[in-house]
């Protein structure tokens, strides 16, 4: 677990895919071809919470959706890549924009198509239901699946490895 909190405390970035990290998976489909997706709100908060504490937070996401840009917009979040199987490519054009190392980079995700970008990244995070070959090469699995309290996690296990968490918690208070 200490190689786990050397790695999360010089992350500076932290790129989240959406089916099956932010969401559980699940595609809603009505019969106008409308798209709908369940986030859950905690993990909005700790997204949040984690940005207030000078932490970038990106999206790629293999799919393109309206509600991911609603969603994204609303987290304040505005490192968006949707629509992008190549996600490599999608990272090389995120670091070059934010000159980021790759070594101060978390990724999560759970399927084979995150694993190009894991490979890479400082610290490699996979959901608790991630494809198992995915868990195989990350560094950290979460306790709770996506969608369902995964991104909260990996938000506070970077604020607890950064000794920011604890006065983010108690200004609550």
């Amino acid at each position: 677990m200490q190689d786990i909190l050397q790695r999360a405390a010089r992350t500076r970035l932290v790129i989240f895919d959406v089916d099956g990290v932010l969401t559980d998976g699940s595609l809603y489909l009505d019969d106008n071809g409308m798209e709908y997706k369940a986030f859950n709100s905690r993990d909005g908060h700790g997204m949040k919470l984690l940005r207030q504490t000078g932490v970038e937070i990106a999206i790629i996401s293999g799919r393109s959706s309206g509600v991911v840009k609603e969603r994204m917009e609303s987290l304040g979040i505005h490192h968006v890549y949707q629509g992008r199987e190549d996600k490599l490519n999608a990272l090389g054009e995120l670091l070059d924009r934010l000159d980021t190392p790759l070594e101060e980079v978390a990724y999560v995700g759970d399927d084979v198509i995150d694993l190009p970008v894991m490979r890479r990244v400082g610290l490699a995070v996979a959901v608790a239901d991630a494809h198992p070959f995915v868990c195989k090469h990350a560094h950290w699995q979460t306790p709770s699946p996506g969608g369902r309290g995964a991104a909260r996690e990996v938000c506070e296990l970077i604020m607890e490895a950064q000794g920011t968490l604890q006065a983010i918690l108690e200004a609550y208070l």
